[in-house]
């Protein structure tokens, strides 16, 4: 029963990444940008074992749930700091300055619905109320994903966002470079 029950919680985060992908490809109008907001995902994995392990809990039905929450709560730190600096680039501002600027401006908002989130779990993960043991491990998986991927998210989104456009503009200079074909000549 528990192996059935982890087989379908792994459908559902392999579906809720597929929904995600393509949620965020009809928003940016972009194939590229949503793999570099996905890119976070891995990072609050890597923060809800921690956790767990940090934590003494397990990984069972309830901290797996969490981490379903996580991959949607992770990604909106990143759909914010990506989406500012498409704006800002699309005024015409070069594209280091335009990180600099998202990532000044959106940091607020990021570290105020990121504490928001780690106050309103921390009663569930230190098990306070009754039954709330159950859930605990929910709340841990959730609160060291969401601490480790914001601070990553900062970091290392920017990063890639920068190298995925140089890559896009040598592809484009390369496909420049060939030659067209002209079958009428």
């Amino acid at each position: 029963m528990m192996q059935d029950s982890f087989k379908e919680i792994a459908k559902a985060l392999v579906l809720a990444v597929i929904l995600i992908y393509m949620v965020l490809a009809a928003e940016f109008e972009s194939f590229i940008h949503p793999f570099t907001i996905m890119l976070s995902l891995p990072f609050s994995l890597i923060g809800a074992i921690l956790g767990l392990l940090i934590a003494g809990s397990t990984i069972n039905i309830m901290s797996l749930i969490g981490v379903i929450m996580l991959m949607g709560l992770v990604t909106k730190n990143a759909i914010l700091l990506i989406d500012y600096t498409n704006q800002l680039r699309d005024q015409g501002m070069p594209i280091v300055d335009a990180l600099v600027e998202a990532g000044t401006v959106r940091l607020r908002p990021i570290l105020m619905t990121t504490m928001a989130m780690i106050f309103g779990m921390a009663p569930i993960a230190l098990g306070i109320g009754a039954g709330a043991e159950i859930r605990s491990s929910m709340g841990v998986a959730l609160i060291g994903g969401l601490i480790t991927s914001t601070f990553l998210t900062l970091v290392i989104i920017p990063l890639v966002y920068l190298l995925i456009d140089k890559l896009q503009k040598q592809f484009k200079l390369a496909k420049s470079d060939i030659p067209e074909r002209n079958p009428g000549a």
